[in-house]
């Protein structure tokens, strides 16, 4: 049986969201970290540019989507926040590799 490290022994890690230096801690999902942050919206949408931020955080719904290090169309839900990663809000339509 895995054990869960508690909280106070994981580390913490530094990344950016549009600009704004946040903190998370290591193995959170980026979506996980943002929403503890009151960080958003995490994108808007091609046609109305309505703001979206997470509703299902397992992959199913696509309201998650940011652009990590430059890459858009990533499911925060589903990357583990990293020391250093560079994450934007998505503004509308986004090509997965520049």
């Amino acid at each position: 049986m895995t054990r869960i490290a508690s909280c106070k022994s994981r580390t913490q890690v530094k990344f950016q969201f549009n600009g704004e230096t946040l903190t998370a801690f290591n193995g959170d999902s980026v979506a996980a970290a943002l929403l503890a942050s009151n960080a958003g919206p995490f994108r808007t949408t091609p046609v109305s540019h309505a703001p979206r931020n997470p509703y299902c955080m397992m992959g199913i719904c696509f309201d998650c989507l940011v652009t990590i290090d430059g890459v858009g169309n990533r499911q925060a839900c589903l990357c583990e926040v990293t020391d250093g990663m560079q994450v934007e809000t998505q503004l509308g339509r986004r090509d997965i590799a520049k």
